[in-house]
């Protein structure tokens, strides 16, 4: 390959990537997701993990308000019967806890 051949491939790619560098977003006016802010000014971020607390604070409420109903049942219905309504709450525990267990993972 020449000289001549090889300045002119050079110029063409230079000349191919300038509009894609124009189009390119400058580092200083890239955003981060974390620093996205609502209509009201405050972060998103902030506002999911207040939402995230308060939904917390709701279903560990639950969780303990079915756990003493079911530790109620036991003791009237003895050790011989188990009722079945229990065993939907306690189904329901699971799955609060692990709704809980998911919203403190992020």
């Amino acid at each position: 390959m020449t000289l001549s051949v090889f300045l002119r491939l050079a110029a063409l790619s230079t000349l191919l990537a300038a509009p894609a560098a124009a189009q390119s977003i400058p580092s200083g006016a890239q955003r981060n997701d974390d620093d996205v802010r609502l209509p009201s000014g405050k972060l998103q971020r902030e506002e999911i993990l207040r939402a995230d607390y308060e939904k917390n604070l709701e279903d560990t409420a639950r969780i303990q308000q079915l756990a003493r109903e079911i530790e109620q049942e036991l003791k009237e219905s003895g050790y011989t019967v188990l009722p079945t309504h229990s065993l939907r709450k306690a189904e329901e525990i699971e799955k609060l806890a692990k709704r809980v267990k998911g919203r403190l993972r992020r």
